[in-house]
């Protein structure tokens, strides 16, 4: 699903440059759950960005369901990211002006899809989050949690390979955010692939596997017990 192979990255500062990720290698297999952790300035959001094809690597490779993603013009990469991933925010990202059904059914516009069809796939999957009756509600008119799940819907929307959740649960109450992870956890008994990017001990034992990054190095790449939530949603 997803191989990294000696991925280096730095950026220049001054007359200097800062090394952020020092040979990355790491392999994500279809239908896992995994979590990366790391201090302010591990290199974490930089591999996320690289991962979610929003910033290149200097070297190194970086496959993607057996594409290798390397050199891409802006169109390319684009393309790419609409084909291959789903995008959760901690700041949910959603467009304050449009409902929760026209946030979820945005990236099938992108797609090509039309109207009709369009919106009835995101109904769907607002309804696969509980949130059919919210659907014409602008994300003012919802609680964080929900504003959470519109924005999953919106990332299952174009039926990504690969999840990717820069700290989902960052903004929301801790009851909230057990919530959502039971619902990702629910996504990924059904063969959903979910890389979450956290800095929370609790939200990283509810995933299959943690890597944990140091000053731009793997210190540690362990699978553990995963521990399940049990909650109403």
């Amino acid at each position: 699903m997803l191989k990294i192979s000696n991925l280096h990255k730095s950026y220049p500062i001054g007359d200097s440059s800062l090394h952020v990720l020092k040979g990355i290698n790491f392999e994500v297999e279809q239908g896992e759950m995994v979590a990366i952790m790391g201090s302010s300035g591990s290199g974490k959001s930089t591999l996320l960005n690289i991962i979610g094809i929003l910033d290149e690597h200097d070297s190194g490779e970086y496959t993607l369901d057996g594409v290798e993603i390397k050199d891409l013009t802006e169109k390319k990469a684009a393309v790419y990211r609409n084909k291959f991933l789903g995008f959760i925010f901690q700041s949910f990202n959603l467009i304050n002006y449009k409902n929760a059904l026209e946030n979820v059914a945005l990236p099938l516009y992108y797609q090509g899809l039309k109207r009709k069809p369009r919106l009835e796939k995101a109904m769907f999957h607002l309804e696969k989050v509980g949130l059919k009756d919210w659907a014409h509600h602008l994300p003012s008119e919802l609680s964080g949690g929900q504003n959470q799940r519109v924005a999953i819907a919106r990332a299952l929307a174009s039926d990504p390979k690969l999840l990717l959740a820069d700290e989902p649960t960052g903004a929301l109450d801790t009851t909230t955010s057990y919530e959502i992870m039971e619902f990702l956890q629910k996504l990924n008994d059904e063969g959903k692939t979910i890389l979450i990017v956290t800095h929370e001990e609790d939200i990283a034992a509810m995933c299959k596997r943690v890597i944990r990054l140091r000053d731009g190095i793997i210190m540690e790449d362990n699978k553990v017990e995963q521990v399940r939530v049990k909650q109403d949603v």
